[in-house]
């Protein structure tokens, strides 16, 4: 019976450990998601800025109004990927 509390007991710590994991593995996969979108939305403004010659204001302003869409882009990654991991119970 002892034996059998012990082996449940390291089953719940596993499932604690693999749920820690698995946040950790959001986290990492948002941050690298999160900044390939800013450096894409900076890098857009400053050529469509380049292009049609709006100057440094029309260049901030782009890179502004691109970064503001990426964020919002990852913030949606975000909430979907844990939603998504939150139901793999395994």
């Amino acid at each position: 019976m002892a034996g059998s509390q012990e082996a449940g007991s390291n089953v719940a710590g596993s499932k604690g450990a693999r749920h820690g994991g698995n946040l950790f593995t959001v986290l990492s996969a948002t941050a690298l998601i999160a900044t390939e979108a800013l450096a894409t939305a900076v890098a857009a403004g400053w050529a469509l800025a380049g292009l049609l010659n709006l100057g440094d204001v029309g260049e901030y302003a782009l890179m502004g109004l691109f970064s503001l869409a990426a964020v919002y882009v990852s913030v949606i990654y975000f909430r979907r990927a844990v939603r998504v991991e939150a139901s793999l119970t395994v």
